[in-house]
């Protein structure tokens, strides 16, 4: 049976502050959800911190995928001797502290099954997800579309549960389900939770029971590849795309990077290998160095990257969606433009 732990609402702090002096040889970062004026994003926690468990506006991504980051770092010595030869030394040392994300939700813990599949081990290794389950899904969520669900466990160590006592106290059910969450509530001085698991599963029932039937996508990714050639169909589903790229950059899954070199690496100043997220929305992304762009118009880009999470994606990984459903990229468009109607249309015999 796997270790259950029960936590008060009154009483996270105080968890998060240990979570925070576990043992090992770098300290642990501990990223909760905290507003930053309008959004809410998830920023390191430090005791006495103010954090909420509310729905993040962006994913837990970048704990394993940072916006921008170092690759490697370089310098270049010249032999006093021989000035045209010249001895380069590299440091491509990852940057892996432990880390745990605490009350990210099912689907921006499955984003990180979705990316384990192409690198950042060293991270990924030394990272644990506490995932809160929802108690409800909302008008952009979609995650039962494809293969998900408020409960789901993917990509989770730990499955935080709200749940409420005769009393009236709200506290949370914390269920290990892998090794490493097994050990994290091991090592902590919580009570037992094993008598509110049944009320903990039964919130997640509900959720899941209160979302809206889900349509049948599997034949999304032979359709898609199908249209892949229909411009016309790609042109009319794109027609209010502002190319701003918002919907890669709140993705869970998107991974799309630019690498660029900073500096020379010679007289002792080192340079640099950055490697940050890029768009492939934006119209630069696949512009080759020779001037010529494959992909110049916005419907083609959009083709690209619906068709990437529901057909190329899913014929590579045994029909496994690169798209959680979290619906962050039809809630932060600008024109809302809707991915699910997208899909659907696809799917459908004639175009929308």
């Amino acid at each position: 049976m796997s270790t259950i732990r029960y936590v008060t609402a009154a009483a996270l702090p105080e968890f998060l502050t240990g979570l925070l002096q576990q043992k090992g040889d770098t300290p642990t970062r501990v990223l909760v959800p905290m507003r930053r004026g309008r959004a809410v994003v998830f920023a390191p926690y430090a005791p006495g911190a103010e954090f909420t468990l509310e729905r993040a506006t962006v994913s837990p991504k970048e704990a394993v995928l940072p916006p921008c980051e170092t690759l490697m770092t370089y310098s270049r010595t010249k032999d006093p001797e021989t000035p045209d030869r010249v001895t380069l030394s590299l440091d491509d040392t990852p940057e892996a502290r432990p880390t745990v994300v605490v009350g990210g939700r099912p689907c921006d813990a499955r984003g990180f099954a979705v990316l384990d599949r192409p690198y950042y081990q060293a991270r990924r290794e030394r990272l644990t997800v506490i995932t809160q389950t929802c108690n409800a899904g909302c008008a952009t969520c979609f995650c039962h579309w494809v293969g998900s669900g408020p409960a789901d466990g993917e990509g989770s160590d730990v499955l935080m549960t709200a749940v409420r006592g005769e009393d009236g106290t709200e506290g949370y059910v914390l269920e290990a389900i892998t090794e490493k969450g097994e050990t994290l509530l091991a090592a902590t001085a919580l009570p037992d939770g094993a008598s509110r698991l049944d009320a903990a599963r039964a919130a997640r029932q509900a959720a899941l029971d209160g979302m809206p039937p889900a349509p049948d996508l599997s034949a999304a990714k032979d359709r898609l590849a199908a249209r892949f050639t229909d411009t016309e169909f790609w042109q009319r589903q794109t027609a209010q795309c502002l190319s701003c790229g918002a919907c890669t950059y709140m993705c869970p899954t998107c991974y799309c990077f630019n690498i660029t070199d900073e500096g020379e690496g010679l007289n002792g100043q080192p340079g640099r290998r950055l490697r940050t997220w890029d768009t492939c929305m934006s119209s630069l992304f696949t512009r080759e160095a020779g001037g010529h762009n494959p992909r110049m118009a916005k419907a083609l880009r959009m083709r690209n990257r619906i068709s990437h999470k529901f057909s190329n994606y899913p014929i590579t990984w045994n029909g496994v969606f690169s798209c959680n459903g979290c619906g962050r990229c039809i809630s932060q468009c600008p024109v809302h433009l809707d991915i699910r109607a997208i899909v659907l249309a696809a799917i459908k015999d004639q175009g929308a």
